[in-house]
């Protein structure tokens, strides 16, 4: 049996303006834009380097209930995880493009990581994965 994940849908307001900003500011790359029926649109997102990976599907909120959901998908806690070979590099990067980090670095036994918040207010963590170390 072979299985991934494809997409994570992430409610966001409007459809350009997350495109913009995962675009513009975390550097992602837009892999798909594709008009449906009405105002309604397929979206996807994906950070670069990661061919194959999971890509964020952003999901306009349509009603009220949706919309109070959005940047509150998990309830506050980390949402989404980012994954990079150079934790250092992306972190100033992120700063420099005004992303909003919620802690300084900080090194824990998996790895390097921070926690920043996006445009919608959902948490995720920047993270450099360490080799882990060899017991004797």
């Amino acid at each position: 049996m072979k299985q991934h994940i494809g997409y994570i849908s992430l409610l966001v307001r409007d459809y350009d303006e997350a495109i913009a900003y995962y675009t513009g500011v975390l550097g992602f790359q837009l892999v798909e834009d594709t008009p449906l029926v009405s105002d309604k649109r397929w979206v996807l997102v994906a950070p670069p380097g990661a061919p194959g990976g999971a890509c964020l599907l952003l999901a306009r909120a349509k009603n009220t209930t949706q919309l109070a959901a959005v940047g509150q998908q998990a309830g506050g806690r980390v949402f989404l995880f980012l994954h990079t070979d150079d934790f250092y590099r992306d972190y100033a990067a992120f700063r420099a493009r005004g992303v909003e980090f919620l802690e300084a670095p900080r090194t824990e036994a998996y790895g390097i990581v921070a926690v920043f918040r996006d445009l919608y207010g959902n948490t995720w963590d920047l993270l450099q994965h360490l080799a882990p170390k060899s017991t004797p």
